[in-house]
């Protein structure tokens, strides 16, 4: 997976970030702005207090100590806040006075477990809390850097929704982009003494995998030590799921009522292509036709949330403009396209992982794909969800205009 960022820019908040968009093992979506992660909201003010309000966060959960919020204060009173303080942590210690020698793996994995034993009354209404996002509006849970409490309360909440093992571990790392600014203002807030520990304000994916190990070592799984410890059952998981995730996106093939839809959401492609300085598709350049011939020479298949088509995509079984002639062993994506007032976060990747069991049941063993050679990003997604590269074709020619180059990918599949 890449090392996306998902921080929410604010001035004085370092890590605050929008849990929405990571997809779970059974192809669901977290909701956007639903679910928030963050470091001290106590430093909200001006600016980033009008962007914060802008969120629509109903439920702010505090995992803070009593005296830290004394010292260092809370998120300001506002009629839309509902406020609560869950201090999870019952053991203090002091991360930059630890020795240079200390080894912030297996250190901090083990001070992870011990929160997860000792706060467990604190860590189930937390999660309690949480639940409710569905029907009292969004929340965000909080400590000092949004990194160890708030990493825990993550880990725990993403492992219920079901979002893999490695994700979770991914979005513990991504405070590796705050650990500057979180080092900077300790360093402020306590110039009087040194910063004894290199690894203070960092977060190695090291900690999350020795603390997951650990916990599931102890109690079995996630789920075990949610219910057996917590006392919340399956159907507390059920409830979050129900809160938390979108409704699953479901798959069938185009037919001939379809190809209205269908240059719609090429039209419509086309011109975010082009607001976005991407000069690939031209709006009104494929219409009925084209997508005619797709039904009748391969598949089309469209992409529904509920009732609405929310994208689509072509599965052709030869593509000689591309790779000139070949054995009947793969299958080539086309346009890949998605409706963006429609489609979840990361609908692309689950439409991408569906044309590739398509192609798995034809019983052809690779996928393959092609874009614009000028276009790293898209072949950087592509990359991320398994392909490698192929090989370029200088001068792909569709018929519709000047040739052009493109970057060939694919991969193998199971």
């Amino acid at each position: 997976m890449t090392r996306a960022n998902r921080h929410i820019p604010f001035e004085r908040l370092h890590n605050f970030r929008d849990l929405g968009g990571y997809t779970t093992e059974d192809g669901r979506a977290i909701r956007p702005g639903r679910v928030f992660r963050a470091d001290s909201l106590s430093k909200l003010d001006g600016e980033d207090w009008d962007r914060f309000l802008t969120l629509g966060i109903r439920t702010v959960i505090d995992l803070r100590y009593p005296w830290e919020i004394e010292a260092k204060g809370r998120v300001p009173e506002h009629p839309s806040l509902t406020y609560h303080n869950r201090s999870i942590e019952h053991r203090p210690y002091d991360q930059a006075a630890l020795a240079p020698s200390v080894d912030a793996g297996p250190y901090l994995a083990a001070r992870y477990l011990e929160v997860a034993e000792d706060g467990t009354k604190e860590i189930r209404e937390t999660l309690e809390l949480i639940a409710t996002a569905g029907d009292g509006g969004p929340v965000v849970f909080h400590c000092a850097s949004g990194k160890d409490r708030t990493g825990l309360i993550a880990a725990l909440v993403l492992s219920l929704l079901g979002v893999p093992e490695q994700t979770i571990i991914e979005d513990f790392t991504l405070t590796g982009r705050a650990t500057p600014h979180l080092v900077a203002d300790w360093r402020a807030a306590n110039p009087n003494r040194p910063l004894t520990w290199p690894a203070y304000g960092t977060a190695p994916a090291e900690v999350m995998t020795g603390f997951l190990s650990a916990l599931k070592s102890r109690h079995g799984s996630i789920q075990s030590y949610v219910t057996k410890t917590l006392g919340l059952d399956h159907t507390f998981t059920n409830a979050l799921r129900a809160a938390l995730l979108a409704p699953p996106l479901t798959f069938r093939e185009a037919t001939e009522d379809d190809l209205p839809t269908l240059v719609r959401l090429r039209d419509e492609a086309a011109h975010w292509q082009l607001a976005h300085g991407i000069d690939q598709w031209k709006p009104g350049q494929l219409g009925e036709p084209h997508f005619r011939t797709r039904l009748q020479e391969g598949e089309v298949w469209l992409t529904l949330l509920d009732d609405q088509v929310a994208g689509a995509w072509e599965l052709w079984w030869d593509d000689p403009a591309a790779w000139g002639p070949q054995p009947p062993t793969a299958a080539y994506i086309h346009r890949l396209m998605t409706d963006h007032r429609v489609a979840p976060p990361g609908t692309g990747r689950l439409m991408l992982a569906e044309a590739e069991r398509r192609i798995s049941l034809s019983g052809r063993p690779l996928s393959r794909l092609d874009c614009l050679s000028t276009n790293p990003r898209l072949r950087a997604y592509y990359q991320a969800a398994g392909y490698t590269v192929a090989g370029e074709q200088p001068t792909k020619s569709t018929g519709m205009g000047t040739p052009y180059a493109v970057t060939l990918l694919e991969k193998r599949l199971r």
